[in-house]
């Protein structure tokens, strides 16, 4: 016994200095143990001086007893205060009281307690959680201090989901910081009903060489943000109880029968009914009974006994039946033969005060040094019916609700209370009551019902709204009668389900859909409108025409995609000097307002050209139309050709447009463009003309943007198609506009094309049309 207490206190001591190590400098266990064998081989002491010489570095713990003295030849902590690494001294006094008073944890419960105890002030904390990664992938809460006991069965165990902030924290070994609560609650799986009931956490990962396996929780009803400096302390309090939960964790040695003391609060942090038996042996060798040694909080005996007050007691003290029984051959198996036993489910009978008294378990036994640990589920239906239900009631946001009609009893969930936004120390509410908490207008469909109901039986499934403290609510509830032999109604059982969430995202999408039906009304008629008043601004010749000598032909496509009317449009005149007028251009934007631009340029452009004014004049002149139209907001691009049949020659400029194609002799190329910026651009744009002579067999076309963009390509790559669109098709053909048309226009067309198709006659049509104008 001396030498395990000289043991004991050894280990402590040695634990405490890694403790402080990985609080300083971060280290992980194994590497703080490292450092303190290198320090003490380095000094030539032992390792339990250099443990003491390493404490010794704290300052002392103020307002408490006398602390033993550490070995002769420690320095004393005001003259190592100075070796304290850089950080603030309240982190390193904190760390050092800490320190010290995890020496004596002897579970992960009171990890947790000792944790808040000192966290409560320093960093507001109102609860800790610890919980430990499982072989399987989610978590398991093995210590809390704060939360309420029945919050913490609830989340005992977390399965591995996406969402848990404590399980990402072990997998990317990062903290999680907490601090928004809308946000979290969105993305985050929180603790707590409800879930802002802390509005911040953290979750930092507790080191443990190249992976932390158990993640600690600290969570505040402070809605502040984690300053920098809590932030340090957290993680620093983090990597200081890593060394307490090695400690905690690590096995064992000595037999059943000469555990250590620190047995019984190992077994106070594990898992489900667990307890380690010790056998008793006769004179000959045989077991005759076993004692328990050590038993977990969640072990119960069929007399109610639990965790360290089953310690000390025989089994067949307890169960006298089980003698010679499957379960003990089971027993002596597993302890002879080191082979793990696992029996079929049983039910175990005895008599309690004259009561029989059976239970079903199940029972796992395997070696342990000289003893056993038995692990066994105990199968109470009851127990697992009423769990199963109130998750229903939790996942389904529904809770249930009697009505005794005879007696006058009304029982209620806990859930009823929340649905309804109810607090638990109000009554519940009699039947006939109901509708008085919904809304006016939903109150009469209710109480009809409810008569109903009360008077023939009849069951009901009725929506109703309810104005709770959080908001109106949207329930549902549903409700049958059991009848007497006479038909009577006795008793009403039913449930009540919030749809609040369901509705509302029902609300939304009516309202979405009648606003969209609504726009898309609207749209039509402005399509209907402007297209109309396209057509009668813009009328399309039904076959090709000449003007000045010249075939004419014209396209005007509208777009596939929307239902907006486009504002392209083209002019083809003759002017008073028998000259001939081309312009295409095109409004940016679609609807009334671009088909009223077009208007505007289009007759403008034709009344200053046929008045005298010159091309470069007339774009200048439009440019300020523009400008000052509107509050300057719409842009136009043009080009303006005018075509002297005495000399053959096209002089033109452009406004921002798609340069012409010439096809001449089989080979298509677009003119260079003079400069000229789009329309409403700039209040002073620089305007220029060129001149092109027109040879017998040449054919021009002047085109809106849409005949050459298409989704996910280049301009360049347009041109190139429409360069090899009309080669591939002769100009004696007559319908070769809507062949370049079909080619070019295979998809879905997403904006208005208007093309203006000139062609000069070949040589010998030309001389006929002299001679017969001759």
């Amino acid at each position: 016994m001396e030498r395990l207490r000289d043991l004991t206190a050894t280990s402590a001591v040695l634990e405490r200095a890694k403790g402080v190590l990985m609080a300083v400098t971060g280290c992980t266990p194994d590497s703080a143990h490292q450092e303190l064998l290198q320090r003490a081989k380095d000094g030539n002491r032992t390792l339990l001086e250099q443990c003491w010489l390493t404490l010794g570095a704290l300052p002392p713990r103020k307002h408490t007893a006398p602390q033993a003295a550490p070995p002769p030849g420690a320095p004393s902590a005001a003259a190592s205060w100075a070796s304290v690494p850089a950080g603030p001294r309240d982190l390193a006094d904190l760390l050092g009281r800490l320190g010290r008073d995890l020496v004596g944890v002897g579970s992960p419960h009171e990890l947790a307690d000792c944790l808040l105890n000192h966290l409560a002030h320093e960093v507001d904390a109102d609860a800790v959680m610890l919980y430990e990664r499982l072989p399987e992938g989610g978590l398991g809460l093995i210590g809390y201090a704060g939360v309420d006991p029945t919050l913490a069965a609830q989340w005992r165990q977390i399965p591995p989901v996406t969402g848990v902030p404590a399980l990402e924290t072990l997998q990317d070994g990062e903290p999680r910081w907490l601090e928004c609560p809308d946000e979290d609650h969105a993305r985050y799986v929180l603790i707590g009903t409800p879930p802002d009931r802390w509005p911040t956490r953290a979750w930092l990962p507790v080191p443990a060489g190249d992976a932390a396996h158990v993640a600690l929780g600290v969570l505040r009803r402070s809605g502040e943000r984690f300053t920098p400096l809590e932030r340090e302390l957290l993680r620093a309090v983090a990597r200081l109880c890593a060394g307490r939960l090695w400690a905690l964790d690590a096995p064992h040695t000595g037999t059943a029968g000469g555990l250590p003391q620190t047995a019984q609060a190992v077994f106070d942090a594990l898992p489900g009914a667990v307890i380690m038996l010790s056998p008793l042996r006769a004179a000959t060798g045989e077991v005759e009974d076993y004692r328990i040694v050590a038993a977990t909080p969640e072990a119960v005996d069929v007399f109610g006994r639990t965790g360290r007050d089953m310690v000390g007691k025989h089994v067949l003290e307890s169960y006298p039946s089980v003698a010679g029984e499957p379960l003990w051959q089971g027993y002596l198996r597993a302890l002879e033969t080191g082979e793990p036993f696992e029996g079929e489910p049983f039910a175990y009978q005895d008599v309690i005060g004259e009561v029989p008294v059976t239970v079903t378990y199940t029972v796992r036994a395997a070696r342990l040094g000289d003893g056993l640990v038995v692990s066994w589920l105990r199968h109470d239906p009851v127990e697992r019916q009423e769990q199963r239900l109130a998750d229903v009631q939790r996942l389904g946001n529904l809770g249930w609700a009697n009505w005794n009609l005879i007696t006058q009893e009304i029982s209620w969930s806990a859930q009823t209370y929340a649905v309804l936004g109810r607090h638990l120390r109000e009554r519940p509410v009699r039947l006939e009551r109901l509708p008085d908490l919904a809304l006016p207008e939903d109150k009469g469909p209710l109480a009809h019902a409810i008569a109903e109901l009360l008077s023939h039986g009849r069951a009901f499934d009725v929506p109703f709204r309810t104005d709770t403290s959080g908001g109106v609510r949207h329930l549902r509830m549903v409700a049958e009668a059991v009848r007497a032999s006479d038909g009577t109604p006795v008793e009403v059982h039913g449930f009540v389900q919030d749809l609040t969430a369901q509705r509302s995202a029902e609300l939304a999408l009516v309202e979405s859909e009648r606003a969209m039906l609504l726009q898309r009304g609207i749209l039509q008629a402005e399509r209907a409108l402007a297209a109309r008043l396209q057509h009668a601004l813009l009328p399309l010749p039904d076959k090709p025409r000449q003007l000045a000598g010249l075939r004419i032909e014209v396209a005007y496509l509208p777009a596939q995609a929307g239902i907006h009317v486009g504002g392209d449009w083209f002019s083809a005149i003759e002017l008073p000097d028998c000259d001939a007028l081309f312009v295409v251009g095109d409004v940016a934007g679609h609807g009334i307002d671009a088909v009223a631009t077009m208007a505007q340029l289009r007759f403008t452009a034709k009344g200053m050209v046929s008045t005298g004014s010159s091309l470069t004049g007339a774009l200048a002149r439009l440019n300020q139309l523009l400008l000052h139209s509107r509050d300057g907001l719409i842009t136009a691009t043009m080009v303006l050709a005018r075509y002297d049949p005495a000399r053959r020659v096209l002089a033109w400029a452009q406004a921002g447009h798609p340069p012409p194609l010439l096809v001449r002799r089989g080979e298509a190329r677009f003119l260079d463009r003079p400069l000229g910026m789009l329309l409403g651009a700039t209040g002073a744009p620089v305007y220029e003309a060129l001149e092109l002579r027109l040879e017998p067999g040449d054919r021009l076309l002047l085109y809106t943007d849409g005949l050459v963009e298409r989704p996910g390509e280049g301009l360049d790559a347009g041109f190139a198609r429409l360069a090899e669109a009309v080669r591939g098709h002769g100009a004696g053909d007559s319908g070769s506009l809507d062949a370049v048309l079909a080619t070019m226009l295979a998809d879905e067309r997403r904006d208005d094309v208007c093309v203006l198709d000139i062609r000069m006659p070949p040589e010998d049509a030309t001389d006929a049309g002299r001679e017969a104008n001759g």
